[in-house]
């Protein structure tokens, strides 16, 4: 059954921090819809990276929130916002991560799609007594591309400089915070607002091009967009003995409006005799 598009559509979209000049030309290209940047809502009331404000909620009940606002803002029924989380990897925990979700709301339909991206990230944190250990701490953080963000004493100081973006300014922020630090420590990190974070933007882009694949993958029951992969089915057989595994040998795709759904092979073959209870158990 054909489907519906986006195509002519108008989606609101909610940033402060220079987001729509990634996820703008993405989604007007793929979609042929319109995006229209407001930026009348300081978005940093709703979680800051730099723990100011703290987010409440989840990833996506943040970008729901942000989506929303937007939509007021603008009077429009459809509506997009990008929300980003950084913590440590979820395979082996010991690198940087962000995961990066865009969720697309469409109150004419009645739906809610989401694209996420996650990778390699950098976010880096160090305490320094001296301009030289915070002068090798900037390179290590990819400054002055990646801005950064330094207050006096500790992580928690509400005394604040966000936004660095040259050595001249940083040497001055640098002092700055020494000469007001109560235990002779700087408190210095990255950045992670979008716009003084050129690796999140990638993500946030990678996000947006999700974003638009689920949204250009039709049902072929009902002809709405978002007919997705929502589960794994486990038990692909192992190479070695034949038996089901832990890895995956088909998913489960969805419609987000109707009852409809098919289970797809993967077509992997086999799995390593690693993945097998009963090779290795």
């Amino acid at each position: 059954m054909s489907g519906f598009s986006y195509s002519g559509s108008t989606f609101s979209f909610l940033t402060r921090h220079g987001k729509e000049k990634v996820v703008s030309p993405v989604l007007e290209a793929a979609l042929g819809c319109k995006i229209d940047h407001t930026d009348a809502y300081d978005t940093d009331r709703l979680g800051t990276f730099s723990r100011e404000s703290r987010r409440i909620g989840s990833q996506l009940e943040a970008a729901r929130s942000k989506a929303r606002i937007g939509m007021q803002l603008t009077g429009l029924r459809h509506g997009i916002a990008s929300e980003g989380a950084f913590g440590p990897d979820p395979f082996t925990g010991l690198l940087q991560w962000n995961v990066e979700l865009l969720v697309l709301i469409d109150d004419e339909n009645g739906l809610e799609l989401t694209g996420i991206a996650q990778r390699p990230a950098r976010f880096e944190h160090r305490s320094c007594t001296s301009w030289a250990e915070a002068e090798a701490f900037a390179v290590q953080a990819g400054f002055p591309e990646h801005y950064l963000v330094v207050r006096p004493s500790h992580q928690e100081d509400a005394r604040i400089e966000k936004g660095i973006s040259d050595w001249g300014a940083l040497k001055s922020c640098f002092a700055r915070a020494l000469r007001d630090s109560g235990n002779g420590i700087v408190f210095m990190e990255n950045d992670l607002r979008a716009h003084a974070n050129p690796e999140r933007m990638e993500t946030i882009r990678l996000a947006a091009l999700d974003l638009c694949k689920k949204a250009l993958s039709l049902c072929p029951a009902c002809g709405t967009p978002g007919f997705w992969s929502s589960e794994q089915v486990k038990g692909l057989p192992c190479s070695d003995c034949g038996l089901p595994t832990r890895r995956a040998r088909s998913e489960i795709w969805k419609c987000p409006a109707c009852s409809h759904q098919e289970q797809r092979d993967l077509s992997l073959g086999s799995a390593s005799p690693q993945y097998c209870d009963y090779c290795n158990p």
